[in-house]
This record gives C-alpha cells, structure tokens and sequence, in this order.
C-alpha cells in the first residue's frame, strides 16, 4: 500500500506508528525514550520529509531538549531500527508506513507540496535484482526516490 498522498486520519497514524515501536522494543529489549517517541510522534504526524533543524524546533516549542545531538539521536535510532527512513535527496527523515514488515522502501516525493508517500520495492522482482542475481551481487542497501507531482499539485497546476 502507498500511503502519503490521500486525505486521512492522521492520529490513527500517530496512534498505530508508535505502538508498532513500542511492541518491536519491548520485543527486541530497545529503550523507546520519551525523545525517540516524541520524534516518531513528529514525524507520523506529517506525510512529508522533516529536516532535523524542523524537528528541533518542534521540540523547542514544546520545551524539550532541543540541542541538535538529542534530536540526531533519536533520528538515527529510530533509522536503525526501521521506524522511520532518511530522504536522501531531501537530505530529511520521514517515519515508516511499513514497520511491521521488512521491506525495500520506495518513496514518491512530489516537488510542489513536498509530500512524501512511501511505497515498497520488489528487488527480486525487478531488473535491478535480476541484474545483481545474473552478478553474483548481493545488494545489501537500496535508495529509491522518484520525484514528481502529487495528485493535489497535478490538480491545481
């Protein structure tokens, strides 16, 4: 499922994101700060890329912590553990829609509005995997971004 573009409840985001988190910590013995659950929090709370210095002053308003060091820390656990993904190309963060799942993201990061929807890659299903199987390669890491216009910004271009 590709969810980012369509009109939705976004507390059953928040809600469904962080308690996805929380089971997987709890399972795999992983501390869930209160900063780590706060920028997941942000992050679910927008289909779109935040840079970290948007972040920061997210916390900064709420009067959390907000030195840049607490809000990468919490940005690079919550990338290591598969709860939210960096855009390279945005040079951002945006929280998984597919937690409870491994999986290739693909993300459609549309140029107008800056929204982000993430899809999922089939490698092994698409050239790329078959041009690394014929290889020999074994692709440990894959960074899909495709840029375009959401169906919004196609509306009123």
């Amino acid at each position: 499922m590709t969810l980012g573009f369509e009109t939705h409840d976004h507390r059953g985001c928040i809600r469904e994101g962080v308690a996805q988190a929380e089971e997987t910590c709890l399972s795999e013995g992983l501390q869930f700060t209160p900063h780590r659950r706060r920028v997941l929090e942000i992050l679910l709370a927008e289909h779109r890329a935040l840079g970290a210095y948007e972040i920061l002053d997210q916390l900064r308003e709420e009067g959390l912590a907000a030195q840049p060091p607490v809000a990468y820390r919490a940005l690079d656990f919550l990338v290591k553990h598969g709860f939210a993904h960096r855009i390279e190309r945005l040079n951002a963060f945006i929280a998984c829609t597919h937690m409870d799942e491994a999986h290739t993201p693909a993300f459609l990061i549309c140029r107008g509005c800056k929204s982000v929807a993430e899809a999922t890659a089939e490698l092994s299903r698409g050239r790329l995997g078959q041009v690394a199987g014929e290889a020999g390669f074994e692709i440990e890491r894959v960074v899909v971004e495709a840029e375009g216009l959401c169906p919004a910004c196609q509306a009123s271009a």
